[in-house]
């Protein structure tokens, strides 16, 4: 009997605390940021521009690689305007977008897309068009993580090492 109790405290606490798979910062994540600097607003802004900053040079990066490998595809792929508004203008337009809970799990890359395009004043219907097709991909895509299989991941990400390897030392 009393091992029982163990085993059914052990499986509520792997209840409690599992963990879902998280691809990106989203707008729960966005949201959190003040709780954990307990709602100091300057702080807050800072640590979301910060976080902005970070997203956007990682995209600059994304964009010099692929430049490098074909000029075409990279301004095909990152030719979006993200820099259309300040740092204040956008953080202020990203936290009204979260504020519609269900644009929670929306990317934060896809809300500041979205931030700049109701800033360029694109056409109601065309960002409402995005933010449905990003929803629909977002969940595609949570569910294709929850069904995958992380051997075979693993397997093949070992696989092109070696071979990234095998080709260095030709």
């Amino acid at each position: 009997m009393n091992w029982r109790k163990i085993l059914f405290i052990f499986l509520l606490s792997m209840v409690c605390y599992a963990q879902e798979n998280r691809l990106f910062w989203d707008g729960r994540d966005w949201n959190r940021v003040a709780k954990s600097v307990n709602y100091n607003d300057q702080i807050t802004f800072k640590m979301k521009t910060a976080y902005l900053h970070g997203a956007l040079d990682g995209r600059l990066y994304g964009y010099l690689k692929t430049w490098a490998k074909d000029q075409g595809l990279a301004d095909d792929v990152f030719g979006e305007t993200v820099d259309y508004l300040s740092n204040r203008e956008l953080v202020k337009n990203i936290d009204y977008f979260y504020q519609d809970p269900l644009n929670s799990y929306i990317p934060v890359p896809a809300a500041i897309l979205i931030a700049n395009m109701y800033a360029e004043q694109v056409p109601i219907q065309s960002i409402e068009t995005y933010i449905d097709l990003t929803r629909r991909w977002i969940n595609d895509l949570t569910l294709d993580l929850d069904t995958l299989n992380y051997s075979k991941l693993l397997e093949d990400k070992l696989m092109k090492h070696h071979e990234k390897q095998f080709n260095r030392f030709e």
